[in-house]
């Protein structure tokens, strides 16, 4: 059984958001920070303080690839500034333990004079327009955090935010924020020494988020389609390795608690992919070789993340290892794929074939002969595990099914089929 404080959970992989703004990469950390130090000048309860501090982390939850992240922090507002408000909201609406985030984050690129047209409870209203009002904030400061002279333009940036009271922000948010940015400490809290122990402080002061074994699932599976939604090559590409592993795993014998593990794994194995560039994955020819070096940043960027929850030592450790090859010819530590851990090649067995089996816009998958061959030739070379290989192969059909029906399934949900 997975146990781990769901809390931790939830703020490890909102690095993962970071990542996406792959030269910036604590837009949320920051927006959070903010969130937080205005609620308290406004003398909200500390369950709000602390709740504003975690729609902050997660406000972004539908952005995936860098080209939304770079609109995000370079304009005020844009034309398509909705899109992922939208995404967000899907994301997270029938996910229990997060729910109450979703309408906040649905509208937090709406402006405060239209806010206020629409039928919300006035609570989520200010929820998203201070969200709002501290994202753009951080818009404005991005340019001058690497030259350490944010504090040089906080009387530009509180002058941005003023006149645009009544507009864009809530007056009396505004006031607040511009008492609590009064002060340096406002602005030096936003720096990564601060950052990091800003987050340590909120997440030892607050209270226990209860998740259930299949909700701690269920938000694997939210971010695995962040993921996948990055690339149009990898649609459900992180949903079919999970369910392949978990048919693999249940095939060899693994008891059920391991194979939730496995699953989850798979879901999350590709979770440092959101740090590299768009134009890197979808580029339709082969990668160059410092494309290819930073490609192979994505799965200790994964274990990065995934190491800083308690009781994901496992699955943080497979997931980094899904590209490690025979010889220490693989990547990211070089490890000798035969001594692997049974778990980390049934994920590499998995993620391989389902490239294979599944769909891609520049080629149908392959069909049960040629990707019978495929694995075979793999085999044969040593480059994936044997077992795992020939127990994949006696399933064959069940386990093209398994990893196509991932992407169905996603396909049927997209077109409001599903």
């Amino acid at each position: 059984m997975i146990e781990a404080n769901f809390r931790q959970l939830v703020y490890a992989l909102s690095d993962a958001l970071d990542l996406v703004g792959v030269d910036d990469v604590a837009h949320g950390k920051r927006v959070g920070v903010m969130a937080a130090q205005c609620a308290r000048e406004l003398g909200l309860p500390t369950d709000e303080v602390q709740f504003l501090f975690d729609l902050g982390l997660l406000h972004d939850i539908g952005v995936s690839n860098t080209a939304t992240h770079q609109h995000l922090v370079s304009e005020f507002d844009w034309a398509g500034s909705q899109e992922h408000t939208l995404v967000g909201h899907e994301l997270l609406k029938d996910f229990r333990p997060l729910a109450r985030m979703a309408l906040p984050i649905r509208y937090h690129h709406t402006r405060w004079d239209r806010l206020l047209e629409l039928d919300l409870d006035p609570a989520v209203r200010r929820q998203a327009n201070l969200i709002l009002l501290v994202d753009r904030v951080d818009a404005m400061a991005a340019p001058y955090y690497v030259s350490g002279k944010v504090l040089q333009q906080r009387k530009a940036i509180r002058q941005e935010i003023e006149v645009r009271s009544g507009s864009y922000f809530d007056p009396v948010l505004v006031q607040a924020f511009l008492q609590a940015s009064a002060h340096e400490a406002f602005w030096l809290n936003l720096e990564p020494g601060s950052l990091h122990a800003y987050l340590g402080d909120m997440l030892a002061a607050g209270q226990p988020l209860q998740a259930t074994h299949g909700e701690m699932l269920q938000l694997a599976r939210i971010f695995s389609s962040i993921v996948d939604a990055k690339s149009r090559f990898t649609a459900a590409h992180s949903q079919g390795v999970a369910k392949v592993a978990r048919r693999l795993g249940e095939r060899l014998g693994l008891d059920p608690e391991r194979c939730d593990e496995l699953e989850m794994s798979g879901l999350l194995h590709d979770l440092g992919k959101l740090r590299v560039p768009d134009e890197i994955l979808d580029k339709p020819g082969p990668l160059d070789e410092d494309e290819r070096l930073v490609m192979n940043t994505h799965s200790f960027a994964t274990q990065q993340i995934l190491r800083k929850v308690r009781g994901f030592e496992a699955i943080a450790a497979w997931a980094a290892e899904h590209h490690e090859a025979p010889g220490g010819q693989g990547y990211p530590y070089g490890l000798d794929a035969a001594a692997l851990p049974l778990e980390a090649r049934i994920l590499r067995v998995a993620d391989i074939f389902q490239a294979m089996v599944q769909d891609r816009p520049y080629r149908a998958g392959l069909s049960p002969e040629a990707v019978s061959d495929f694995m075979q030739q793999q085999k044969q070379r040593g480059s994936i595990d044997a077992e795992v290989t020939d127990l994949l192969l006696a399933h064959l059909d069940e386990m093209i099914a398994t990893a196509r029906l991932q992407a169905t399934e996603t396909a049927l949900v997209e077109s409001g089929e599903g």
